[in-house]
């Protein structure tokens, strides 16, 4: 049986951890060598060893653009073009209302949602073969309205305009442009949260429970794959419903 992304190359930024990594796994299994990144490069090392083969982890904070320069050198160097890209890298702080928001919440925020996709992007175009597929991880936070949320919210909006706009930018070469919108998922996100926190958000999620990573990584092969070859320009919600109903 054929792997849906033999001989493939893709990069993967952010990750070391949760529904990244779980995509870089699935990836690997259906044939592709995928190049991970992480700002912490323990975190990076033990990304690896869990994917087993066929990877490569590059330390680099998509916030910084010489640290994306550095990965593309590898990349380059090494296997000289990227088939998928998957802008993950992203950061937030939930609970912050409007009145308790600072400079530097926001420039955090958006030099790594916002101007580090940008560049992730833009950088990657010389190795970006034709028929590329380019995905970004947007949040239902994109379209719905969450208390304390509003600068995350916004920057991850953001990347819902810049899909629109790319994809008819990138149509002479074949890139497709989606972004893939995780709803509440099971990860490290919510491990500070209390049992009766995590069941409260449970019942507002249509499906009654959290996503699992695995079920982000799905989504995005599909994406990735020649499964999607005329889905371009979307924003698909892996959310059990919530931006839906």
């Amino acid at each position: 049986m054929s792997r849906k992304l033999e001989n493939k190359v893709a990069v993967i930024t952010g990750a070391t951890s949760g529904m990244a990594l779980a995509t870089a796994k699935l990836f690997v299994k259906e044939g592709a060598y995928v190049y991970i990144t992480g700002r912490r490069q323990e975190l990076v090392d033990a990304a690896v060893k869990a994917i087993g083969s066929n990877v490569t982890g590059v330390r680099a904070d998509s916030g910084k653009l010489d640290d994306l320069d550095r990965l593309y050198k590898i990349v380059k160097e090494e296997k000289g073009r990227i088939d998928i890209l998957y802008a993950s890298a992203g950061i937030g702080d939930f609970g912050v209302p409007i009145e308790n928001v600072t400079e530097e919440i926001y420039t955090k925020t958006f030099d790594v949602n916002v101007k580090g996709t940008i560049f992730t992007v833009q950088k990657a175009l010389p190795l970006l073969s034709e028929g590329a597929s380019i995905i970004m991880t947007g949040s239902t936070a994109a379209v719905k309205a969450y208390p304390g949320m509003s600068v995350y919210g916004a920057s991850k909006a953001a990347l819902r305009s810049l899909a629109r706009t790319w994809t008819l930018e990138l149509q002479p070469r074949k890139i497709r442009v989606n972004v893939l919108s995780p709803g509440s998922i099971d990860t490290a996100t919510f491990d500070g949260f209390s049992q009766e926190a995590k069941n409260g958000i449970a019942k507002g999620i249509p499906m009654a429970r959290f996503g699992r990573a695995e079920e982000i990584a799905g989504p995005a092969l599909f994406l990735a794959s020649d499964d999607s070859t005329f889905v371009t320009g979307i924003d698909l919600f892996v959310d059990g419903g919530t931006a839906q109903i």
